[in-house]
């Protein structure tokens, strides 16, 4: 599993986030979202750092970049 796949879903989860209320909140798809976390796709940097954003945490990180 790539590191984006597996922090996206581990600070989704830490939040107590539904996919659902992820996607709203962000206003992506649940099914992207849901592809994103089993990696079954790659999402493009707007994705990424939009995440980034909204976790307050740096795209390096959810890039597994960083610790």
């Amino acid at each position: 599993m790539n590191k984006f796949a597996e922090r996206l879903k581990e600070l989704r989860t830490d939040k107590n986030l539904s996919q659902k209320m992820l996607a709203r909140e962000t206003g992506y798809s649940q099914a992207a979202i849901a592809r994103w976390e089993a990696n079954l796709q790659i999402p493009n940097i707007e994705v990424a750092v939009k995440f980034a954003n909204y976790f307050n945490v740096s795209s390096d990180y959810l890039l597994g970049l960083e610790d």
